[in-house]
């Protein structure tokens, strides 16, 4: 599957992308037509600091509109980096193809409907207050280094929905797994599933994700969503034992001069 199909239709990966964007949400973002610019100093990550296409009908001056993103770019001290999701146009895909543009970390959208079975929720992995003690423990896990840190906090501190934060198994205050839980209503976006790396395949992070879901249905989601790395096997494996199922693909790209930068 590329980034221009998907199992479900266009509307729906809209709002999916739109939920995304504010569960995750960038310092600034500007917009060139349709294209959304996504720019964050505080966290490199690439979906922090991107250009988003957001309608596949909008392919005008492509050329123009690449250069005027590429000069944005530099001025912030950022690599050139597109998302092509089902909402880029055909005609930019096909450009950045012809430019001998890089496709890297190609991304699965996975959904799962809560009406269903979803294990009762383990009262023991409730979702924690403390910003800060949950990304000391993510970042004992190694889910991140520690220069990051002040980043995420205040990104999760612009989260736009309802943040859930999660740390299971502790044992003697260190927690073996986590992850962060955003809601917008109906639907329940999982982010940030980190096991410590001496713990792994043990089904703690299996029973964690459950639990996250069960603490979503009860208040009142009827999806949820995430986003994993489509080469991540055991992760994919893990969602989809949980009742995750694709819905559509998004990829990176960027220019062949930054292939080696």
């Amino acid at each position: 599957m590329t980034p221009s199909q998907s199992h479900i239709s266009l509307p729906e990966v809209r709002r999916l992308e739109a939920v995304s964007f504010r569960s995750w949400p960038a310092a600034s973002t500007r917009f060139d037509g349709t294209w959304a610019i996504r720019l964050t100093a505080g966290h490199p990550a690439k979906r922090l600091n991107s250009v988003n296409p957001l309608d596949p009908a909008d392919h005008d001056n492509i050329d123009e509109r690449i250069s005027r993103a590429t000069r944005i770019f530099d001025a912030f001290g950022r690599p050139l980096v597109f998302r092509q999701s089902p909402l880029a146009p055909a005609e930019l895909e096909n450009r950045l193809d012809a430019r001998g543009w890089m496709r890297f970390d190609e991304t699965i959208v996975m959904l799962r409907d809560l009406d269903g079975t979803v294990p009762p929720r383990d009262l023991t992995s409730a979702p924690v207050g403390n910003v800060g003690r949950w990304l000391d423990q993510c970042m004992a896990m190694g889910a991140f280094a520690p220069d990051v840190k002040p980043g995420l906090s205040e990104l999760i501190d612009r989260v736009h929905g309802e943040v859930a934060l999660f740390l299971g198994d502790v044992r003697e205050g260190e927690a073996r797994c986590a992850a962060m839980m955003v809601r917008f209503g109906d639907l329940a976006g999982l982010f940030e599933v980190v096991t410590h790396p001496d713990h792994r395949r043990k089904g703690l992070a299996k029973r964690l994700v459950n639990n996250a879901m069960a603490w979503a249905k009860s208040k009142g989601s009827k999806r949820a969503w995430l986003q994993v790395v489509a080469d991540n096997e055991s992760a994919v494996k893990l969602y989809e034992e949980t009742g995750f199922t694709e819905a559509y693909r998004y990829a990176y790209r960027r220019p062949p001069e930054a292939h080696n930068g």
